[in-house]
């Protein structure tokens, strides 16, 4: 049996049926993907219609799993971060939305020494004026001038033809910045929950994305049922799942309370991390 372990999640796979040793104890980086596309022969590139209508897109349920262990991984890299979301003046396409959030996050990359980030498209509920348009909610490792950068949004935006609906119109709100204390694990997690498991909507653009050093970060590591039994002394198992699946190659799923005594057992996947991030 192997336990495949994430920050609060550990699920034991049968190895008779799941049928692969892992080679790496970490998994989860973007640097194991560039390994395997490597020793592949290039695809050619597929011709696409102009014409042809863009497919909308979701986020799946494993991307919302990626993207909440990146978050919870990326918090860990770092002594705080900014939850930022950006909204627009006036009602916009999700191909403009999307195409305005890269000029700004180019911009702010050139501007800004180390500049990481995740984001995760959104739509409008509240604003009855542009119901259902899009907007971003942002996770960084940067400290906002917020007066500067406010400023550089509403710009940039009216420099792309998204004009308010007044002249006078500069909401605040379009660029909205709270500080998070990255070792708040549960404030992490609730925002992960309210802004991204909750996200069903479809949008005709991409739906996430996030920068080189956060997509490189590992987010699971193997061990054996040793690992997890540390949880069960510590009583900090909140929920077990046993798959009675006979065919499944998932034994039991264990759902793992995050506070100051089970955080340190997670200590070889935080200094794995540190070290990329550092480099």
């Amino acid at each position: 049996m192997i336990v495949k372990n994430t920050y609060g999640v550990s699920v034991a796979f049968s190895t008779a049926k799941y049928g692969i040793t892992p080679k790496s104890e970490f998994t989860g980086s973007a640097l194991d993907r560039k390994k395997q596309e490597s020793v592949k022969k290039p695809k050619a590139k597929k011709k696409e219609s102009k014409d042809k209508e863009r497919k909308e897109r979701s986020l799946s349920r494993r991307s919302k799993q990626k993207i909440r262990k990146k978050i919870t991984c990326f918090s860990r890299t770092q002594k705080r971060l900014s939850f930022v979301t950006l909204t627009f003046l006036n009602k916009v396409s999700d191909e403009e939305a999307v195409n305005v959030l890269r000029k700004f996050i180019d911009n702010v990359k050139k501007r800004s020494e180390d500049f990481q980030y995740i984001w995760v498209v959104e739509r409008q509920t509240k604003n009855d004026e542009f119901k259902g348009n899009p907007h971003f909610h942002m996770i960084t490792n940067k400290y906002w001038k917020i007066e500067k950068w406010w400023n550089y949004w509403l710009a940039l935006q009216q420099k792309n033809g998204i004009v308010p609906r007044d002249k006078d119109f500069k909401p605040s709100s379009a660029f909205d910045v709270k500080q998070l204390n990255a070792s708040n694990i549960k404030r992490i997690t609730s925002y992960v929950t309210k802004y991204v498991t909750k996200n069903n909507e479809k949008f005709k653009c991409q739906v996430w994305n996030c920068s080189r050093k956060v997509s490189e970060l590992y987010t699971d590591f193997y061990t054996t049922t040793e690992f997890t039994d540390q949880f069960k002394r510590l009583n900090a198992v909140s929920k077990e799942i046993v798959d009675k699946d006979r065919n499944s190659p998932v034994i039991n799923v264990k759902m793992i309370d995050l506070n100051r005594h089970t955080l340190p057992l997670y200590k070889r996947l935080d200094e794995k991390n540190r070290a990329l991030a550092n480099e």
